[in-house]
């Protein structure tokens, strides 16, 4: 149907459509993000603490992974997934109204921040593979090369560093 390329289309009466993704728009949502809320490498980005900031961490962190610091698809992926799970525990488990972001980068190295105000300490817990929740810490101990929290006067910053070939 014309002008409505990129969507997939009702398979039956009382279905929605979808959208499918795009790296180009994904690219520009991220874009977007980045330019709304500010860019986490210059300074911390407060961002509310509700499920759908999770989506506008993970672009923000796609956007500064792929086009400021050019690291690969598959470095980029899990850095993206590992926001998305610090901003999860953020959101779920600490009552906070804000939380911010800091994304930083070093020679061979980066590292992304989550601070709250609670300072209750996240906890890895072990998983099953039927498990359909308590997996964030699990993949973050997984596939960063170290994480870790650093408590604050008023709260925490929960962390993962990541090492990355420089180009």
């Amino acid at each position: 149907m014309a002008g409505l390329e990129g969507t997939e289309q009702p398979r039956g009466a009382g279905r929605a459509t979808a959208a499918r993704w795009s790296p180009a728009v994904e690219d520009e949502r991220a874009l977007k993000a980045l330019e709304l809320f500010g860019n986490p490498t210059e300074c911390e980005v407060p961002l509310p603490s509700r499920p759908e900031s999770a989506a506008t961490a993970r672009r923000l962190a796609q956007v500064v992974a792929l086009r400021q610091w050019n690291l690969g698809p598959r470095i980029t992926e899990d850095a993206v997934l590992l926001v998305s799970e610090l901003v999860g525990n953020a959101v779920r488990h600490t009552g906070a109204r804000i939380f911010g972001l800091r994304m930083r980068r070093r020679p061979g190295w980066i590292r992304v921040e989550v601070r709250d105000p609670s300072r209750g300490l996240p906890c890895l817990m072990p998983v099953q593979e039927t498990d359909i929740s308590g997996r964030g810490l699990f993949l973050v101990d997984k596939l960063s090369d170290r994480w870790g929290v650093d408590l604050l006067p008023r709260g925490k910053t929960t962390w993962f560093e990541m090492r990355v070939l420089d180009r």
